[in-house]
């Protein structure tokens, strides 16, 4: 007799089918669908290196500033990053090809064609962080996003007329292995990976001599900071960008915590000789009455010292009586009254 077969018994057999054909990123990766394919199993163990600035000769360590707490009104360590959600190994082979496997954060067992290989670590969850070149590792670096802010043009500091204007980049991890022999072996062997920090903090205060009270909303840039960075070795281009961001309003003054990849063509000694170049500091301010000033800094001292994270400030900032006053308005602003100021995100 002739079976007539239905569509709901076919429905379990074409799921598992699906569900096979995606448990894996990269087909090559796939070694224990074919138990006749050669593997090697590897166990990636990450650890991370959870630094939000790196201390140089010339700067303040300020991780062991003596009146951190009462200077800054928060705790050193709050500053420093945290896990990311995942982690991404980029497997470079002997043929030229390259193989993408994720794996959560702390690691996982992972399988590679047996040979020779170069590996790169980093997270993969950032949202404003664009991966360039990635099909070499000699090549393969970081950048950000472009923002643009039309009443930003420029720093009357800065010897370039005008950089490139982008987001702060997410926070990055990175490592890289140049060598590593995968051979096909009934144990596992185990592969233990240190992440260090790519991406840097600056906290950034503007500390005003008179005036604050007539500030309603506040936000700056810090120019002549690295483009981008190689993964392959966490040293920075020699390219320079502006970054843009946000501040909030304090007693003192305003006040931001800024991401960067910090100062360009800066070799990254955790993962020499500093290039003379200038380094500069705006504050645009909302006041109260509607009104807006800009304020430029040269803070090349300050950032050539600490090339990768630490704290800047500027003093003595000013706002008259008269301009606070002026208009008589005196209505609070809030972030949609910048209007044609907002900035706006531009995709590369």
């Amino acid at each position: 007799m002739k079976r007539i077969y239905t569509v709901m018994e076919y429905v379990p057999l074409f799921v598992g089918m699906l569900m096979l054909l995606s448990s894996c990123e990269h087909k090559g990766l796939c070694f224990d669908h074919d138990p006749h394919a050669p593997k090697s199993e590897v166990r990636i163990e990450a650890q991370y290196e959870k630094e939000w600035q790196y201390t140089y000769e010339g700067s303040t360590n300020w991780k062991n500033y003596p009146t951190w707490q009462e200077s800054f009104g928060m705790e050193y360590d709050a500053l420093g990053p945290g896990m990311p959600d995942g982690l991404r190994v980029q497997v470079y082979n002997a043929d030229g090809s390259d193989d993408i496997i994720n794996i959560v954060p702390e690691g996982d067992v992972v399988y590679m064609r047996p040979g020779e290989h170069s590996l790169l670590f980093y997270n993969n969850d950032t949202e404003y962080i664009v991966f360039d070149e990635m099909q070499s590792f000699a090549s393969a670096k970081a950048t950000t996003r472009t923002r643009t802010r039309s009443s930003y043009l420029g720093n009357s500091h800065m010897e370039k007329a005008s950089e490139n204007t982008v987001n702060q980049p997410d926070m990055l991890y990175g490592s890289y292995m140049d060598s590593y022999v995968a051979e096909r072996s009934t144990e596992t062997d185990v592969i233990p990976v240190t992440m260090h920090p790519l991406v840097f903090t600056y906290l950034i205060r503007y500390e005003f001599s008179h005036g604050v009270e007539y500030v309603s909303l506040a936000r700056g840039a810090l120019a002549g900071m690295a483009q981008s960075v190689w993964l392959n070795s966490g040293q920075t281009s020699g390219d320079a960008a502006t970054v843009l961001y946000d501040c909030t309003v304090e007693d003192f003054g305003t006040q931001a915590l800024v991401r960067s990849f910090g100062i360009p063509d800066f070799p990254n000694g955790h993962y020499g000789t500093r290039a003379v170049r200038k380094y500069g500091l705006n504050l645009e301010v909302r006041l109260k009455n509607g009104k807006i000033k800009s304020f430029d800094f040269d803070v090349t001292n300050q950032v050539a010292a600490q090339p990768q994270g630490g704290v800047i400030v500027v003093r003595g900032i000013e706002i008259s009586d008269e301009e606070g006053t002026e208009g008589g308005s005196g209505f609070d602003v809030d972030v949609e009254d910048w209007g044609n100021y907002e900035d706006i995100e531009l995709p590369l």
